[in-house]
């Protein structure tokens, strides 16, 4: 049959056809291998050689360091040692706010600089020596005078078996000087560990002392701002919390109704200028309201 009436191979066939690899010396005529092979063969070495180059270069690429050298490989945000400096960068930022907050409190403090609204001129500071003694109401008092008479004749007549006076004197029979007078803004919640009132007043509002005591604590907190806690006689503290300026230090005695601080806005736990004012006795804090009178 003629080559023009052949038929012609298929695909497969043309695939699975026998072929010859002869290795052969140019030299010498010396066949040196000889391989049969065909396209289906030799496309099948290729697949695998190629699959086995790729895989490598996976493996190189997910368990080597050598990813970081492809150009537009991840994102340096979700690199690890990035978000790790992030953090650390943002506990920094938060230390060094915490500093300069204190840091100005301080400041204030030294040079007795009061914090004034925008629309308030500077002429309306309060000074400081207006502020040391604050005058009370006369009915206020003619009554505090009244309650300590009478105290220091109980206190007379009351003696212990050695004959020590008792000063151990129930809180409903002592007067306390409302350290301001205003709204109160949130009352005592000691089941939310809110063991005082909020009490709000305009801003530069002078905050007195409710009895005669010492100071035994003036400073500034992150949580509370400037805070002062004078101690009483009758196993009474109080403190007076998120003023903007303290006009005591630890160690000063002071009188019933002088003014010790300013009201302020200082301090995390705040949302607006007000006294948190605690009452303890005995140890455990009290419910102001009971015997103080703040309106």
């Amino acid at each position: 049959m003629s080559e023009e009436f052949k038929p012609k191979p298929t695909l497969w066939e043309r695939l699975q056809a026998s072929y010859k690899l002869i290795i052969q010396n140019t030299e010498t005529f010396e066949e040196i291998a000889t391989y049969r092979l065909s396209l289906l063969n030799a496309y099948i070495l290729a697949s695998v050689l190629i699959v086995l180059v790729a895989a490598l270069v996976v493996v190189v690429i997910v368990l080597t360091p050598a990813k970081r050298y492809i150009p537009g490989y991840g994102d340096v945000y979700n690199n690890p040692v990035f978000l790790k400096i992030n953090r650390q960068l943002d506990s920094l930022e938060t230390v060094l706010e915490a500093h300069q907050t204190y840091t100005e409190a301080f400041r204030r403090m030294l040079t007795n600089e009061v914090e004034l609204p925008p629309d308030r001129p500077p002429e309306s500071l309060v000074h400081l020596d207006s502020l040391q003694e604050v005058p009370l109401a006369e009915e206020d008092l003619v009554l505090r005078n009244e309650v300590e008479l009478e105290n220091i004749r109980r206190v007379a007549q009351e003696r212990g078996p050695n004959g020590v006076p008792f000063y151990d004197i129930p809180l409903e029979q002592i007067y306390f000087v409302p350290p301001l007078r205003g709204e109160i803004s949130a009352p005592y919640m000691p089941e939310k560990r809110h063991f005082g009132v909020d009490i709000i007043a305009p801003k530069n509002t002078p905050v007195k002392s409710v009895l005669d005591g010492y100071v035994i604590a003036s400073d500034w907190t992150l949580e509370t701002g400037n805070t002062i806690g004078i101690q009483h006689a009758n196993n009474i503290v109080t403190f007076y919390k998120h003023n903007s300026m303290l006009l005591k230090k630890v160690g000063d005695r002071v009188k019933a109704g002088e003014a010790v601080a300013i009201i302020g806005n200082t301090g995390e736990l705040t949302d607006g200028p007000h006294l948190h004012f605690e009452l303890w006795h005995r140890g455990k804090p009290v419910n102001p309201e009971d015997f103080i009178h703040f309106f």
